[in-house]
């Protein structure tokens, strides 16, 4: 099916793509990986390299959405989400909306760590795409905050498949006063989480080699008609709870549900620490109209520069992968808290553009 018939008429576009494919990733890890920087995916020189090939290509979406289905919804999930629906509300008119799996994956987590249904567990989100807090944590309408930072201890099983579960220290979770995204480890636990990724990658590969083998096993085994179980391959990838978050979030569109999601959507002063036309990840009610943020008003300090800083990287990310400015990306890529120096931003950007010039048009 061509790219027109599938979007003409529709209600709701659903895109999830991986521009270059999974051997662009297994690059975007191993750049920074030469200079002693985090790899990763969706975070950092990584997450910047992907948002970089995939602007132009969801800008191309969103044209033929514009023509053929204009009253269409965007939900999307392509990492990293809140840099992407954010490029989509900034340069196309279409209604959008970013959805990500962690939010989910920290409300089971807790869920299992208390031993309760994660049906009566609600979690007060405050930030951006992988960089999101739990600033209050309910069990049926209590506040547990305070109970669930004692128990963090016992938190290493609140990562996910694709990020290393390394502890945290219960001093700092104390200090911090909310619940982290397991995507604040590469913030917070820098340096042991940089040696981790050094080890992998020299042992079982880099995360994206690792997820390559494995697609492989599981391809070969989709072959069999007859194979009738979850492949327990399954369970060693990220991305779980993805089609329920968006199931869910499409039907509350439909059905004019008002009920609350965890969504990237734009800020119109929800958080006012931030630009009114950035988007943030938070609590929305979601009705026919789209998704209409909870106040939040102004974040702790705690908090607040980081999620600042961060939000100043993917606006001019943003920018750069737009328009194709290299010095807009060169701040970008300096900004970033997990790059540590102009000298080093430079290297990376430059074997960025080097190793993914057929993905790069904005750039020539």
């Amino acid at each position: 099916m061509d790219r027109k018939e599938a979007i003409e008429g529709a209600d709701f576009v659903i895109t999830q793509v991986r521009v270059g494919g999974i051997d662009a990733r297994i690059r975007d890890e191993k750049i920074p990986l030469k200079y002693d920087v985090i790899r990763q995916e969706t975070t950092g020189p990584g997450g910047f390299a992907k948002a970089q090939r995939t602007i132009p290509v969801i800008l191309d979406i969103c044209k033929d959405i514009e023509k053929y289905a204009p009253d269409a919804w965007l939900i999307n999930f392509t990492n990293p989400s809140g840099v992407i629906t954010e490029t989509v509300l900034k340069y196309t008119k279409i209604k959008a909306i970013g959805v990500c799996n962690v939010p989910i994956g920290m409300v089971y987590g807790i869920a299992n760590l208390m031993g309760v249904d994660p049906k009566r567990i609600y979690i007060r989100f405050t930030g951006l795409n992988h960089l999101v807090w739990g600033t209050n944590v309910y069990l049926d309408g209590e506040d547990i905050t305070e109970k669930l930072i004692g128990m963090y201890e016992s938190a290493r099983s609140l990562s996910m498949k694709n990020i290393p579960e390394l502890p945290w220290d219960p001093e700092f979770i104390k200090s911090l006063g909310m619940y982290p995204c397991p995507y604040h480890r590469y913030y917070y636990l820098t340096d042991q989480m940089l040696k981790e990724q050094k080890e992998e990658a020299a042992t079982v590969g880099t995360r994206g080699e690792v997820v390559k083998k494995l697609e492989k096993e599981l391809f070969d085994l989709y072959k069999d008609p007859n194979l009738d179980v979850k492949p327990p391959q399954l369970e060693k990838r990220g991305g779980a709870h993805y089609s329920d978050v968006a199931c869910s979030l499409i039907s509350s569109i439909y059905n004019d549900k008002k009920d609350i999601h965890v969504v990237n959507v734009r800020n119109n002063g929800t958080i006012a620490d931030l630009p009114d036309d950035v988007v943030i990840e938070t609590n929305a009610v979601v009705d026919k109209n789209g998704a209409h943020p909870i106040t939040i008003g102004h974040v702790s300090p705690k908090i607040r520069g980081l999620m600042q800083v961060v939000k100043a990287y993917e606006e001019l990310t943003i920018e750069a992968g737009v328009r194709g400015d290299y010095y807009a990306a060169l701040q970008a890529l300096t900004i970033h808290p997990l790059v540590p120096s102009a000298t080093i931003a430079k290297k990376i950007l430059d074997d960025i553009i080097e190793q993914n010039k057929e993905y790069l048009p904005q750039y020539k």
